[in-house]
């Protein structure tokens, strides 16, 4: 589950990747220029808010230093928690600036789309600007030319729990955050990671792309449309989150894949699909099962019904249910008369699984521009 911080107001904020790194860097450097390790080494966030941090181990040699801090995510459920940052400083080549290499357990982009080119060590421009700046107040101004290693030890196995290798980072993890704060059960970096999927999919030429609720529509509607796993967009409950984002950015062909009970909540227009957001309707089912030909009392054996699967095992309503989600999201790519009109490229199809995998419902891949009509 994840919330906004007014839904979790006694959990514990923690530190991003890229804080750590900043602070591990900005006390390395100190020591290259001479001075003794800060501990503990502020640092400033991109928001203008400080935060200090103790460091975990530090070293140094001739023409080389070297921090570690350990990553506090607070109390969010984040893979890095306990990680240690390893920051290593070394004078860098004659007019190079700084320059960043991944160590152990940092990532290197490999496919387009992404912030930072193939080629580049997976350290997002943010926290390059944040070390930079660190650097820069260490040296009183221009710290001249650097080379700045991040390690994260243990790194490419936590990254085996990240959607890294599905955006072509490969061999370990990112550095990440936006405004140096980890906040407990953020939407944000879920939808972070949807929004990456799509941009990636664009940049390598894909023309189609499928979005899941879960393990199980992903595997089911990847065997369906033979998708690249490159294709596959790991929606989760954000449905309005990437569908907006497809509006903005569009792709030839979109499907949306699930299970029978969150699809039923996107036929009821919720884009937001987590169980925290209420359950389906079943009575709003039941009558759209009656305006399907539905006799009356079947139609109230399905209002009374525990459960959405309940309903499916009374009535094949897989169909339409998918068509009242695919009108549901094709009005949200289609966006307001005052928005963006780019997603009416876009051809939209829905479709719904069982739990054991098998097709139980489809609305077949159609075009937006037909969205604010009914579909026949």
């Amino acid at each position: 589950m994840c919330g906004g911080v007014d839904d979790q107001p006694n959990l514990r904020r923690g530190w991003t990747t890229g804080s750590c790194a900043t602070a591990a860097a900005k006390a390395a450097f100190c020591a290259l220029r001479g001075m003794a390790f800060p501990d503990p080494v502020g640092i400033t966030l991109p928001g203008g808010q400080t935060a200090a941090f103790a460091l975990a181990e530090s070293a140094a040699g001739p023409g080389w230093a070297s921090a570690g801090v350990v990553k506090d995510a607070g109390d969010d459920p984040d893979v890095t928690h306990g990680a240690l940052i390893r920051v290593t400083v070394r004078p860098g080549p004659p007019g190079g600036g700084i320059a960043f290499l991944a160590g152990e357990g940092v990532g290197t982009v490999t496919r387009p789309g992404l912030a930072i080119p193939p080629g580049q060590p997976a350290i997002n421009p943010i926290p390059r600007q944040m070390i930079a700046a660190a650097l820069a107040e260490v040296a009183g101004g221009d710290p001249g030319d650097v080379a700045v290693e991040i390690a994260i030890p243990g790194g490419e196995a936590m990254a085996e729990r990240t959607l890294n290798g599905r955006l072509g980072i490969v061999g370990g993890l990112s550095v990440l955050g936006t405004t140096g704060i980890v906040v407990p059960y953020s939407c944000s970096a879920w939808i972070h990671s949807i929004h990456r999927g799509i941009d990636v999919a664009r940049a390598t030429g894909l023309a189609h792309v499928a979005g899941a609720t879960g393990r199980n529509s992903e595997r089911a509607v990847q065997a369906l449309h033979g998708l690249a796993d490159t294709a596959l967009i790991d929606m989760g409950d954000f449905a309005g989150g990437m569908l907006k984002y497809l509006r903005a950015h569009p792709v030839a062909r979109v499907t949306v894949a699930g299970g029978v009970a969150k699809m039923t909540k996107l036929a009821q227009g919720r884009l937001d699909l987590h169980s925290r957001r209420g359950p389906p309707d079943l009575a709003a089912l039941a009558e759209l099962a009656r305006l399907a030909g539905a006799a009356p009392d079947l139609a109230a054996r399905i209002a009374r019904c525990n459960t959405v699967a309940e309903a499916f095992s009374l009535h094949p309503l897989g169909d339409v249910v998918a068509d009242a989600a695919w009108r549901v999201a094709a009005e949200t790519l289609a966006g307001t008369p005052a928005g963006t009109l780019a997603g009416l490229g876009t051809a939209l199809e829905i479709v719904l699984f069982d739990r054991d995998g098998m097709l139980v419902g489809r609305a077949a891949m159609a075009p937006v521009h037909g969205a604010r009509n009914r579909r026949t």
